[in-house]
């Protein structure tokens, strides 16, 4: 074990922690423990969507995928991230800060009904689990190698350091911290990249790029249709996640969400690329070598000189930890607003925020179950996108444009869609034995149910009406 690294990581997260006793004593509600008061400016949205955003698959799997296949692997988080948040700043921001309800559940129970909000929350709030999940077993595998631990002792300590942080500080020290995060980060992957460009060059990477098996690696479109089902799978997923959807309410404006979005598409477009480009120059230094560990990790342990291995190490960190401790809270909000406060409906003031953190508790509870049986940051990650994607893109986005109520287009897409989403992941984890089609392959086949759910509930709907419509225009007649 690396005491110099053990140490950085200690005075991080007491750093944390003590961040997080200040926060505590600004818990007074809900809004206050989950929305910071509705109080972020543009530039405190965008640093925490930044930092939420750029975390262990950005960070970590990203840098893998690039020294594998190259250019190619700025479809797997960056270009996604990037269509995602244009998405929102163009068009999303203005309807979703509008919104009367706290919540995506507060808007379906007005548009499919109460059955449908209750099922959307329970599919949602599992979905960041799994998202909490994949950041977790980040904290193992990353931690594994330095602290010469195991991977359950290094993921239960990441969880429990996380878990402490946030049920003290809520939004607040998700929204604050964030920016030291971020700043962390981008130190670090700077510094890594101007010492790659010494270490290794572009034109030792084209040299790389020569060999046989390193065919495509400058072609951005290399693999293209497992490409284009990685992003049908995420763009979907995020542009209903709770995760942006918290962070545009808590803005002051609709206007301040909309610039804080949009600068930070522009970020994601030059920071994926820097990640990218860091992974890409690794090539002329492991040449064929497949290192067992994440490559930052190694990087760190075997290649940096010692400052600028502490930076990364710390930077790592603070990546996924920005990321899950966005999860969990979002999460929690959830579990809190749709499903605890049905059976403590007197509670108010402190007595919410003490169910917010008992939320945290389970939801980080339940992520750590999930990491302990899935070692893979991806395939955690990408099980959770396809949960939203297939259960709830079709109803959610068609909620914000709706006039009319439609419970049945609502509870058959989420039924189909929701319902193939948890069959994929009881096979992915081994505890039904069904022949279903692997993700990203999957997406297209639930995302299809969900549609038919939906035009098949809205027909019958229209079927609905059009029989009251003429059973009451008889009885007019008679």
């Amino acid at each position: 074990m690396k005491t110099g690294f053990l140490l950085l990581f200690l005075g991080y997260l007491a750093l944390l922690a003590g961040v997080g006793v200040a926060f505590s004593r600004k818990m007074r509600g809900l809004e206050d423990f989950f929305l910071a008061s509705r109080k972020l400016s543009a530039p405190m949205l965008f640093f925490t969507v930044c930092a939420s955003w750029i975390g262990a698959s950005s960070v970590l799997v990203t840098t893998d995928q690039a020294f594998r296949s190259g250019l190619r692997a700025l479809w797997l988080i960056g270009l996604p991230a990037v269509l995602t948040t244009l998405i929102f700043g163009l068009l999303l921001a203005g309807p979703i800060h509008r919104l009367p309800g706290l919540t995506l559940a507060d808007l379906a129970e007005v548009r499919y009904g109460r059955a449908f909000r209750h099922l959307a929350a329970l599919l949602i709030v599992w979905y960041m689990v799994l998202f909490a999940a994949s950041q977790l077993v980040a904290v193992g595998s990353f931690l594994e190698l330095f602290l010469g631990r195991s991977y359950f002792f290094c993921l239960a300590a990441g969880a429990a350091v996380v878990l402490l942080v946030i049920t003290l500080g809520g939004f607040f020290i998700v929204a604050f911290t964030d920016r030291l995060h971020l700043i962390l980060l981008l130190s670090g992957l700077i510094g890594l990249f101007v010492w790659l460009m010494g270490a290794s060059s572009p034109a030792a990477v084209l040299e790389s790029a020569s060999r046989p098996g390193r065919e495509g690696i400058l072609n951005l479109f290399s693999g293209w249709g497992e490409s284009a089902l990685v992003v049908l799978s995420f763009v979907p997923a995020w542009l209903v996640s709770p995760v942006i959807w918290q962070r545009i309410q808590a803005a002051r404006s609709a206007r301040s969400a909309r610039r804080g979005l949009l600068a930070s598409s522009a970020a994601f477009l030059l920071v994926y690329a820097l990640i990218v480009a860091s992974g890409m120059l690794f090539l002329p230094l492991y040449g064929e070598a497949r290192p067992a560990h994440p490559l930052l990790a190694e990087a760190v342990v075997g290649h940096l000189p010692g400052v600028l291995a502490g930076l990364l190490f710390v930077a790592v960190i603070a990546a996924i930890l920005s990321t899950l401790d966005t999860a969990v809270n979002a999460g929690a909000f959830l579990l809190t607003r749709d499903v605890l406060r049905e059976f403590f409906r007197n509670a108010s003031g402190r007595r919410e925020v003490v169910l917010g953190r008992a939320a945290t508790l389970l939801i980080g509870g339940l992520a750590f179950l999930v990491a302990t049986r899935f070692q893979s940051i991806l395939k955690t990650l990408g099980l959770a996108s396809e949960i939203m994607t297939e259960g709830l893109f079709i109803p959610g986005l068609a909620m914000l444009f709706m006039k009319r109520k439609l419970p049945l287009a609502g509870l058959l897409s989420l039924a189909l869609g929701g319902g193939f989403s948890l069959a994929g992941f009881a096979s992915a984890s081994g505890l039904l034995s069904l022949r279903l089609p692997p993700w990203p392959h999957s997406v297209p086949w639930g995302l299809g149910l969900g549609l038919a759910g939906f035009i098949l509930g809205a027909a019958l709907e229209a079927l609905k009406r059009g029989m009251a419509h003429r059973r009451s225009g008889g009885s007019r007649v008679y």
